[in-house]
């Protein structure tokens, strides 16, 4: 099962660096965290080089930081679009007016 999960991960990254676009880093994020991690978050925004991934809460947000150089490695193999920052913002926070 290992060796499909690997051969159905190079066919999305070729069809990605065929077509994904500027989208590319959006739809890669689920593949790149898996799928518990891509349940809690969502990748929202893409631009210059920074992916931006909305998550729950603040610690969230810490741990998923500490993931970052896995996270950019898996992204640069997967998407044609450069990614050199993933920005993690927390749900809702974004929203309100900053005081």
């Amino acid at each position: 099962m290992r060796h499909a999960s690997s051969t159905l991960k190079k066919i999305f990254a070729d069809a990605l660096h065929r077509e994904g676009g500027d989208n590319a880093p959006l739809l890669a994020w689920p593949l790149v965290c898996g799928s518990k991690v891509a349940e809690r978050t969502s990748a929202i925004g893409y631009a210059d080089g920074v992916l931006t991934v909305e998550v729950p809460d603040a610690t969230w947000q810490q741990q998923l930081h500490s993931f970052d150089p896995q996270y950019l490695a898996a992204l640069r193999q997967m998407s044609a679009q450069p990614v050199n920052v993933i920005k993690f913002v927390v749900r809702n926070q974004a929203e309100q007016p900053s005081r």
